[in-house]
């Protein structure tokens, strides 16, 4: 058997590891039955499909065929920006709000990007600003900054 594509491949080993961990770690939780879930039941769920649906997807990405003979490097510097993009959001959330560190995890995650453009990156920007407002502070009503800690005087 050969590796016909080697991402879904991955994919699919990410999807049995984090299936197996989830479903050892459900078990420090009472699980209970299905009609009486308790809080591991869920997790415990998780771990069990997600390791079948991963060994699907590595099933489907081999052939009997030739496979692919090119070795794919990982890039570090897409995975570097999205993970300090996420972490950098985490870190200003309550000193900046919802509003500027969500634009700065948007825009940086999208430098990752070999086909960055500074106008898309904008747009998605406000887009997925609107949603966050209009989904986690407006219906959701978590309770976080919207506008930076300097702002609070003023409004």
């Amino acid at each position: 058997m050969y590796i016909k594509n080697p991402k879904d491949f991955k994919a699919g080993l990410l999807f049995i590891m984090f299936g197996v961990v989830t479903a050892f770690l459900s078990q420090r939780y009472p699980i209970g039955t299905a009609a009486k879930m308790g809080p591991g039941y869920f997790p415990f769920l998780l771990g069990l499909i997600l390791p079948i649906l991963g060994a699907g997807i590595c099933l489907k990405s081999l052939s009997k065929g030739k496979g692919v003979k090119r070795y794919v490097p990982l890039r570090f510097r897409p995975v570097l920006l999205i993970l300090s993009s996420v972490v950098l959001f985490g870190l200003l959330l309550y000193p900046l709000g919802v509003i500027l560190s969500a634009l700065f995890l948007i825009l940086i995650s999208s430098i990752a990007s070999e086909e960055f453009n500074l106008k898309v990156a904008f747009l998605n920007a406000f887009v997925l600003i609107l949603v966050i407002l209009v989904i986690f502070v407006y219906f959701l009503k978590f309770q976080i900054p919207i506008l930076p800690f300097f702002f609070k005087g003023w409004i």
